[in-house]
């Protein structure tokens, strides 16, 4: 389904449907795929920008992810966010965050509650998955999250998504260590695992969460993969590497292919079985779609809600919410047109 949809975002981009930044994630969805399957809800995830696919996993739907890109009402953070930034509070998604390497210390932070609010520190019950590109690897913010997480013994999985490439940029020309999971020399361990095997994924996730949930802190986890597309939708990607290269990975280490294969050559399931959930979920992604193309846009009152809460959770709202508070002024430049008693 993730494919489903990355491939929709690119045509409706095309389209001008979908304005601004868009970050597709088709090619890695493996990470995304094993992880959820190795994790509970109660685990914290906070990812990058190409967030479509770890939205879906933890529990948004086609029709919140397209909705959000159009601007509607329907969009999983209601139209205000757009593609870089999905959220879903009912499952411990913290975001889709914008600004490269900066959420990796709010990962370590949601790893310091768990332990914080944990009976036993060396048994622990959930963790924090703070997943961030080769690009933001070597950034400052990073290592500053992990040094403080080695020193507090936090439940924090550092999870490297290495694609090869940061922007236009290929990892042997930005980092002295291409090897990511051997950043925390000998202090922080680290594993390497195929970024584009889902079940192999699941295994390394599984044994991270563990790691970190009995007392021994935080642990790096480089997943090797590949994007198809260009870093965003305004990148054709071909610029810096070539076409061959990418059909080459095409053909060789496509993800779906590789579990449709195993599906196939271990008899659970069937070459017809799985050409009808391929019609299935082609069938569901445009049915939302549609949903969301039909959607309306925010209320004008959204642009000061989410701003400032009474610390309170609305239970009026269909998904999770807290209630906003206004001020009694609200300032414009021109003063004549100030809001004062403001309401909503």
């Amino acid at each position: 389904m993730i494919r489903r949809v990355e491939v929709t975002c690119d045509q409706e981009y095309k389209a001008r449907r979908i304005r601004g930044f868009c970050h597709l994630y088709d090619g890695q969805e493996a990470i995304c795929i094993g992880t959820e399957a190795a994790i509970t809800r109660e685990d914290d995830w906070i990812t990058t920008y190409r967030c479509h696919g770890v939205a879906m996993v933890r529990g948004c739907t086609p029709t919140e992810v397209f909705a959000e890109q159009f601007g509607g009402a329907l969009g999983a953070s209601r139209g205000k966010g757009g593609s870089m930034h999905l959220y879903r509070k009912e499952s411990n998604f913290y975001g889709g965050a914008a600004i490269v390497g900066a959420h990796v210390p709010v990962g370590a932070g949601l790893a310091f509650y768990h332990k914080y609010t944990a009976a036993d520190p060396m048994k622990m019950s959930n963790a924090s998955f703070a997943f961030y590109g080769d690009g933001a690897a070597n950034q400052g913010q990073c290592w500053e999250a992990a040094n403080m997480a080695k020193l507090w013994k936090l439940p924090v999985v550092l999870v490297i998504e290495n694609n090869q490439y940061g922007m236009g940029t290929a990892v042997q020309r930005s980092s002295a260590l291409t090897e990511y999971y051997k950043q925390g020399g000998e202090i922080i361990p680290g594993i390497q695992v195929n970024g584009m095997d889902a079940l192999a994924v699941k295994t390394a996730m599984a044994a991270a969460k563990e790691f970190v949930t009995t007392g021994n802190g935080p642990i790096f986890v480089e997943a090797k993969t590949y994007r198809y597309h260009g870093h965003s939708m305004s990148d054709p990607g071909v610029t810096y590497r070539s076409r061959e290269e990418v059909a080459k990975t095409r053909a060789e280490r496509d993800p779906i292919e590789m579990t449709k294969a195993r599906l196939l050559d271990s008899g659970l399931a069937t070459a017809d079985e799985i050409k009808e959930i391929d019609r299935e979920v082609r069938d569901y992604v445009q049915t939302c779609l549609a949903e969301a193309t039909a959607g309306k846009a925010p209320e004008p009152k959204e642009l000061v809600t989410d701003i400032y809460t009474t610390g309170e959770q609305d239970k009026s709202e269909r998904r999770f919410r807290m209630k906003s508070w206004f001020p009694p002024t609200i300032r414009m430049p021109d003063r004549t047109k100030s809001y004062v008693n403001f309401q909503g």
